[in-house]
């Protein structure tokens, strides 16, 4: 199942996580970095990777989709902790 919200709400639950979020998540995930990142918006494709996440352009900064909500799910874990 996908999920859908604009770039701006997406920039909105990055910018709620808890310092140190980035490195937590990527650790218990055992994923770079640079890769949960990169799914809140980052460009750094030389370190990480983009998974699970679409950007489309457009209003409110343009629509993201989802085909893999774990970043998302545990960041929002974290937020509501």
């Amino acid at each position: 199942m996908t999920k859908t919200m604009t770039f701006n709400e997406l920039r909105k639950i990055k910018d709620q996580l808890p310092s140190g979020s980035m490195k937590a998540i990527a650790e218990k995930l055992n994923i770079d970095e640079e890769t949960v990142r990169n799914y809140f918006g980052g460009r750094n494709f030389d370190k990480g990777e983009i998974v699970g996440i679409h950007f489309e352009q457009g209003p409110g900064g343009g629509i993201v989709t989802f085909d893999d909500t774990t970043i998302l799910d545990l960041a929002m874990e974290m937020i509501n902790s």
